[in-house]
């Protein structure tokens, strides 16, 4: 068994005693109330993390000048002595666990959105924050004093709280990064210009900060190391900027990335674990002081070996303790392949925040708040469960309904496990997906009550035979063709260069790495098109990319859609919106743009116009149980094509089902 003694070393900062290295990061959740307060659902989601074994919690960042700073519908606040009694009760439940907490205290700055705080957003200069953000006010001298003493009387109010430390945010495009980026920051006084002037403010703030609260108690900042935008921060500048303002700093969290490099910030899948810790390591080299490192770090190997080199000297995790709370435990135990490891698709997560308004959940982790609680809703008498379909969805069905005590058969046609999702992760930016069924199929392998048949079509006599209670269709979705001129005479033939999405996958193995000089063309600007475009401009390829709506990837989560336009800008493909797919040839499409037919030629054309459900066999199961007691639901993508965050809630949806079932029995 592997041993990870590095992550569980503690570490003495400021007379606090952190137990281990692994710390998690904060990320905006929407769960706290509308007046700004933390919710009760709120304490019970950071209490799952620490009874995971997280070292350190850095609680989401708290807004320290309300209205002006605030960023988020329900954002927490700390602007107020109203706001520590509740704050108190979340330390009290987290010290339980042996874990320290900590908060983020932050102004948004031009991060605001106006229509929600009622005024124009400020900031450093007039400059926006992001593309097509709005004109903020610069801040005058007397502002920027007022906000310096805001962050130390929050400071102040934290440590009242029971907080063992505060983080200084300065980074992702709020208010302090504001300042220092010369992207958003044009000043002519002493706020502006030279390092110095641009570290000003945030020297101030740190300086503040230490007077509030004392010399014994642990402050954070957070940074953007590197902006990975043209004329925004490097490395080298930072170093520079952050000699005028870490001295007060115990801890430096080393992140990177602005608003317009999100990708970055909030890693995009395609990203290797621990990618960001050179950055990391070049702060921890330079100021002799302890650094967290993150990205995108979800093997718990890369993990140790970041700190048993001295790289850096915590691990943060994010989004893994959204998508297992538990993660520094299973590692402690040696429970490696009970990891359900997170795939970074930033869909229930930053798109559900940033993009939605919507409190965050996750595409793997159906019970972002209950935790494990739902094995304890047992059925009470025998009950068989048949589940149709062994992608996502019916394997998380399969597997909940086994753990609450169910009988359970699941049914699978292929010869393997994990439906759709299996296929895409053969494609190299999308590897990191691969993770999520092969959790479930271990999960699966350990549960004695579920029996697996693969190579097996689902046939009534067969289903029948199981003598199923409840019966679970989750037969997945099929590319979609709609009638267009030679597209099924054509796609995924011996004589044809076109392919759809699983043609395409089939072939991954054949196509050469560099393909300069081949002419690419895909039909479909939704999520699975873009995937395949990503695998061949990556490759040199002169792709060109069909769309018959105005835009590519509308329904993108926030995070890919920046990455994916910037990687469309960067490999130059041509993208072709309002355009209709007209007729299908082997060499060449036939698209309507600008009311005129137009030839495209191709050496490889791909239409991913993308899926519709299939389910074969409904009606029926429909008309053969009719007459019996025997509950028939239809989950996923046999519903309605969709993602997998769908299909997974609505596998764990089963338990509504089996409720009904306690209650009132189907035979």
């Amino acid at each position: 068994m592997a041993k990870f003694n590095s992550l569980f070393q503690p570490l003495e900062v400021r007379r606090c005693t952190i137990p281990n290295r692994i710390v998690m990061t904060p990320m905006g959740t929407n769960f706290a109330e509308n007046t700004g307060e933390m919710s009760f659902l709120h304490i019970d989601y950071y209490e799952q993390r620490a009874q995971g074994g997280a070292g350190l919690i850095i609680v989401e960042n708290a807004c320290v000048d309300y209205p002006a700073g605030s960023n988020g519908t329900t954002q927490l606040r700390l602007d107020l002595d109203s706001y520590i009694p509740r704050m108190f009760k979340l330390t009290e439940t987290i010290h339980k666990h042996d874990t320290k907490i900590a908060v983020q205290l932050n102004h948004a700055g031009a991060s605001a959105v106006a229509e929600r705080i009622n005024m124009q957003p400020v900031s450093a200069s007039n400059l926006p924050n992001k593309k097509g953000g709005a004109t903020p006010r610069p801040l005058t001298v007397e502002e920027i004093n007022s906000i310096v003493e805001s962050y130390a009387k929050a400071a102040k109010r934290a440590q009242i709280a029971g907080f063992d430390a505060v983080e200084i945010h300065c980074g992702h495009s709020y208010l302090i990064s504001q300042f220092l980026s010369p992207l958003t920051n044009n000043r002519t006084d002493e706020f502006g210009g030279s390092y110095e002037n641009r570290a000003r403010f945030a020297s101030m703030i740190l300086k503040a900060v230490r007077e509030a609260v004392g010399p014994f108690f642990p402050i954070l900042i957070r940074i953007s190391a590197d902006e990975f935008l043209p004329g925004g921060n490097t490395l080298e500048d930072t170093l520079k900027l952050l000699e005028y303002f870490q001295e007060e700093a115990d801890i430096i969290d080393v992140s990177c990335g602005l608003v317009d490099s999100i990708q970055y910030q909030i890693d995009a899948n395609y990203l290797k674990d621990g990618w960001r810790t050179y950055l990391a390591t070049a702060v921890k080299e330079k100021f002799n002081k302890p650094v967290i490192t993150v990205g995108n770090i979800r093997d718990p190997k890369v993990a140790n070996e970041i700190i048993e080199s001295n790289q850096a000297d915590f691990i943060g995790l994010g989004r893994q303790f959204v998508a297992d709370p538990q993660w520094p435990l299973k590692v402690k135990e040696g429970r490696l392949d009970e990891i359900r490891k997170c795939i970074s698709c930033n869909i229930g997560c930053s798109g559900h925040r940033i993009g939605l308004n919507r409190p965050i959940r996750c595409t793997i982790n159906p019970s972002v708040n209950e935790g494990e609680a739902y094995k304890n809703q047992k059925v009470k008498k025998p009950c068989n469960v048949v589940v149709i379909g062994g992608g996502t969805a019916g394997l998380e069905a399969a597997c909940t309904a086994a753990e609450v005590g169910c009988m359970t058969f699941l049914i699978e046609k292929e010869d393997h496990l994990g439906g759709l999702s299996v296929e895409i992760s053969k494609i190299p930016e999308k590897k990191r997906l691969r993770d999520f069924p092969d959790y479930l199929i271990r999960r699966a392998c350990k549960l004695k009550n579920l029996i697996t048949f693969t190579n097996t079509e689902a046939t009534i006599p067969f289903v029948e035979a199981l003598k199923p209670d409840v019966i679970v269709n989750a037969t997945g979705s099929t590319p979609l063709l709609p009638p267009i001129t030679g597209l099924r005479e054509n796609i995924d033939r011996p004589q044809s260069s076109v392919k759809g999405i699983l043609g395409m996958i089939n072939n991954i193995d054949n196509y050469p790495m560099d393909m300069e000089g081949k002419k690419v063309v895909v039909v479909g600007g939704g999520a699975v098109g873009l995937d395949v475009v990503e695998f061949f401009s990556n490759r040199k390829a002169e792709v060109s990319i069909v769309e018959m709506l105005p835009v590519v990837g509308k329904d993108l989560d926030i995070v890919t859609k920046v990455g994916t336009y910037a990687l469309l800008e960067k490999n130059h493909v041509n993208i072709l919106t309002s355009t209709a797919l007209q007729e299908v040839h082997p060499d060449h499409f036939i698209v309507k743009r600008n009311d005129q037919n137009e030839q495209l030629d191709f050496d490889y054309g791909f239409v991913c116009l993308g899926m519709r459900s299939y389910s074969p066999l409904m009606k029926d199961l429909t008309d053969a149980f009719e007459d019996k007691d025997v509950e028939i639901v239809n989950i996923g993508d046999s519903v309605r094509a969709r993602r997998i965050i769908d299909g997974t809630a609505e596998g764990r949806n089963i338990l509504n089902t089996l409720d009904t079932f306690n209650k009132t029995g189907y035979r």
